[in-house]
C-alpha cells in the first residue's frame, strides 16, 4: 500500500477523506473494497498525535464506525454488515455528486462579472412647495398635537326646518293613494308624487306604495301603470280599511 503522506486540516471532514482515498487508489465507489478502505483510513487516524486528537474528533468518530463495521465483515455472514456498508456507500456518492454540482457552481461565479459603482451623490433640498389655505395650519397643528378643531356650535335656525316640517303618517298616505286609484286621478307611479311636497310627505308615500304591493291591493308593470288587485271597487271596501 502506497504511504500517504497529508494534513487532515485539507479535508472538510471524513467523507472528504474518504473519498480521497477512494480517487488515489482508483476504487469504484459503486463496489469499494471496504475493508481495504477501512484499512488505509484507520491508520492514518492512528498516525495522529495526541495533541490533535481533539481537533480530529469527528474523523476519529468515522474511524471507530468503520472499525465496527469492519468486526461485522469479519462474520461469515452479517446483514448489519451488508446494511453499514450500503449506508456508507451511499454517503460518498451524495457526497461525491455535491462536490461535483459545488465545482460547477464555483466556475460559474468565477466566470460571471459584476461592478457595482458607489450610489450617487444627490443634493436634497427642504423646501416646501406647495400651497395650501391660511386656515388648514391650524387644522395641521391641533392633529398633530393630537387635538382637533372644536366645530362651531349649531345655531337654532339651523334646527327649524326639521321642527316645523309637517309630519304625514303612512296610513294617512295609503287613504290618500286609494281614494286617488279608485277615484280614476291616479293610474301611474308617478302620479303619487308630486314634485313640491316635502321630505316627511314623500318618504310616506313611498312607504304607503310598499305597504299596498306587499298587501297584494294594487299592482304596477313595467310602465309604472297601476291597477287595483280586485278590479274597480267601491271606496267602502278598500278606503274605509284603512280609516
Amino acid at each position: 500500500m502506497e504511504t500517504l503522506t497529508f494534513h487532515l486540516e485539507e479535508f472538510d471532514g471524513p467523507l472528504d477523506l474518504l473519498l480521497y482515498l477512494v480517487s488515489k487508489n482508483k476504487m469504484d465507489l459503486h463496489n469499494i473494497p471496504i475493508l481495504e478502505l477501512i484499512e488505509q483510513y484507520t491508520s492514518i487516524i492512528d498516525g495522529l498525535g495526541a495533541q490533535r486528537m481533539e481537533a480530529a474528533s469527528e474523523f476519529i468518530e468515522m474511524a471507530a464506525r468503520l472499525v465496527q463495521m469492519k468486526s461485522y465483515l469479519l462474520l461469515p455472514r452479517s446483514e448489519e454488515a451488508e446494511r453499514m456498508k450500503e449506508e456508507l456507500t451511499g454517503e460518498l456518492i451524495e457526497y461525491s455528486t455535491c462536490r461535483k454540482v459545488a465545482a460547477q457552481l464555483g466556475q460559474m461565479a468565477a466566470a460571471s462579472f459584476m461592478a457595482v459603482r458607489r450610489p450617487a451623490e444627490i443634493e436634497l433640498d427642504s423646501t416646501y412647495l406647495r400651497k395650501h389655505e391660511p386656515g388648514l395650519l391650524p387644522q395641521a397643528w391641533f392633529s398633530l398635537m393630537g387635538r382637533s378643531v372644536r366645530k362651531k356650535k349649531p345655531e337654532p335656525k339651523q334646527f327649524e326646518p326639521l321642527v316645523t316640517a309637517p309630519f304625514v303618517s303612512v296610513a294617512s298616505r295609503v287613504v290618500h293613494l286609494l281614494k286617488g286609484l279608485v277615484g280614476g286621478k291616479i293610474r301611474a307611479l308617478r302620479q303619487m308624487f308630486r314634485p313640491e311636497a316635502g321630505r316627511s310627505e314623500t318618504v310616506a308615500t313611498f312607504l304607503a306604495v310598499l305597504e299596498l304591493v306587499k298587501a297584494g291591493r294594487i299592482s304596477i308593470d313595467e310602465n309604472e301603470q297601476i291597477t287595483l288587485a280586485h278590479g274597480r271597487v267601491r271606496k267602502t271596501d278598500e278606503v274605509q280599511e284603512w280609516n
